[in-house]
């Protein structure tokens, strides 16, 4: 499908959106042929916050409820070479751009600001529907694998109070009274006269014992702190991919003369 400069230039800030539907990113920018100045290639930002622009052809993409829609893979269109988003793009950067998405490019001047193949006249009808061309367009699925982060768990420290028993054996002393007697001697015999010969009388001794007196106090011991470290492992993907094989029918052969 061709469009025209003033068709396109409504583009410029729309999103850009792949063959499902999903987002690709906003188109920046549209690129024309510079012989025929006519609309090439759309400028798209993608990436993180539109951090890059990749380019994609212009070639069937069409309007669909306000956003333009491309033939092509989210993943394609940011995998696309890198370009200098200067206003023109090289030869050699667009013949980059082309094989990678799959078109022929040619560096002869063409009418329509697209690749240009050579013409050539259909040979056979197609059977299984209206007649397009003469060749069929094998396909298959590649398989690509990206990562994304995601939550696996949550660690965390909680401190809290247990009770134990503590025993410590301290030892400790009292007083205790020992009668003590002793005979009356020449030594001791003024003392023992010395009070009235008969008489009643009292003598008090004071008693001390020790008591275990305890005291608790709060005392650091450690700091615990938690911390992180990447592991990397190895992991192997396993998934099934189509592919599509054509084979010829009948009295045919092929380019080298084998026939089927």
């Amino acid at each position: 499908m061709s469009y025209t400069e003033s068709a396109v230039a409504e583009w410029r800030g729309r999103n850009a959106v792949d063959s499902d539907g999903n987002k690709i990113g906003s188109i920046d920018e549209v690129y024309m042929d510079a012989e025929t100045g006519k609309p090439e290639w759309l400028a798209v930002k993608t990436g993180m916050l539109g951090s890059k622009v990749s380019f994609v052809p212009i070639a069937e993409a069409s309007e669909v409820d306000g956003d333009v829609r491309l033939p092509y893979e989210k993943q394609q269109v940011k995998d696309a070479p890198n370009a200098e988003a200067d206003g023109e793009l090289s030869q050699d950067e667009e013949a980059s751009l082309y094989r990678h998405y799959g078109l022929d490019y040619s560096e002869a001047h063409s009418d329509s600001g697209l690749p240009e193949g050579q013409a050539r006249e259909a040979v056979g009808r197609d059977t299984s529907g209206p007649t397009t061309d003469d060749a069929m367009t094998r396909s298959e699925e590649e398989l690509r694998v990206g990562k994304t982060q995601r939550e696996s768990g949550r660690a965390r420290l909680r401190k809290y109070v247990v009770t134990e028993q503590v025993q410590k054996t301290v030892p400790v002393q009292r007083e205790e009274v020992r009668v003590e007697r002793e005979p009356i001697t020449d030594a001791n015999v003024g003392d023992a006269k010395a009070g009235p010969a008969i008489s009643e009388e009292e003598h008090e001794v004071v008693l001390h014992e020790e008591e275990i007196v305890t005291e608790k106090r709060a005392v650091p011991k450690e700091r615990v702190r938690l911390d992180k470290e990447t592991v990397t492992e190895e992991q192997t993907v396993s998934e099934e991919v189509r592919k599509e094989q054509i084979e010829t029918e009948g009295d045919a052969t092929d380019s080298r003369g084998r026939q089927s």
